[in-house]
């Protein structure tokens, strides 16, 4: 959903940082041969995250929903010299199109990728995070935010992706096979009410949350 007129939202893109140019090549290579290319967060929300992070300077970052990369090597701008980047991503297919990119980057050495189920990987990371970017599979959004909470360092970030759902957020009937919007409702009702965390939602292109531990 365009929640903004598209001379607006060209406006806005134009009048934001350019998109760096290994990031045009990751941008290009996804649209041509990676299925659902509209997953990738894209040049404008990708220098939304890249400022956040940049202000939050974190020393850990978690990324749940690796995709391409995109996503995990703006994170990254924000890092602290020796800081490092934890991304997760269940398809193992991608694994190697997102290391050849990481690869390429000035981050070659502060970024790790774990391939499989999230829930499962995040409890053997013995670390905490200053940062952490969920943008995987909606149902389990409620499950990623309470497995995270107690990892996540007083004042750490959780910024949370797709939380407007093109607008099906407002539906109040599903069809029996929609199981992200109804999870997805959940979460932005969690988020709310949570009192570890204060919260606010920006509508930025599919919807961006950003969350902060108290």
């Amino acid at each position: 959903m365009q929640f903004l007129s598209e001379d607006i939202d060209n406006y806005v893109v134009a009048h934001s940082q350019d998109e760096p140019e290994l990031l045009q090549q990751l941008n290009r290579e996804t649209n041509q041969k990676i299925l659902q290319p509209r997953m990738l967060s894209g040049h404008f929300q990708g220098r939304v995250l890249s400022m956040i992070s940049k202000l939050a300077n974190p020393k850990t970052i978690l990324e749940i929903g690796t995709y391409t990369g995109y996503s995990a090597l703006c994170l990254a701008e924000g890092l602290q010299l020796n800081g490092e980047l934890h991304t997760i991503d269940i398809n193992e297919e991608l694994y190697e199109f997102q290391k050849k990119y990481f690869d390429k980057s000035e981050f070659i050495n502060q970024i790790h990728q774990h391939i499989g189920n999230a829930l499962e990987i995040i409890p053997k990371l013995n670390m905490t995070f200053d940062l952490v970017f969920i943008d995987a599979d909606k149902e389990n959004y409620c499950n990623y935010f309470e497995i995270i909470i107690d990892k996540l360092k007083p004042g750490g970030i959780i910024l949370s992706d797709n939380v407007l759902w093109s607008g099906k957020v407002l539906e109040t009937k599903f069809k029996k096979d929609d199981t992200s919007t109804p999870a997805l409702i959940a979460y932005n009702e969690l988020l709310k009410n949570d009192s570890r965390v204060e919260t606010v939602l920006l509508p930025i292109r599919d919807g961006l949350t950003i969350s902060r531990k108290k």
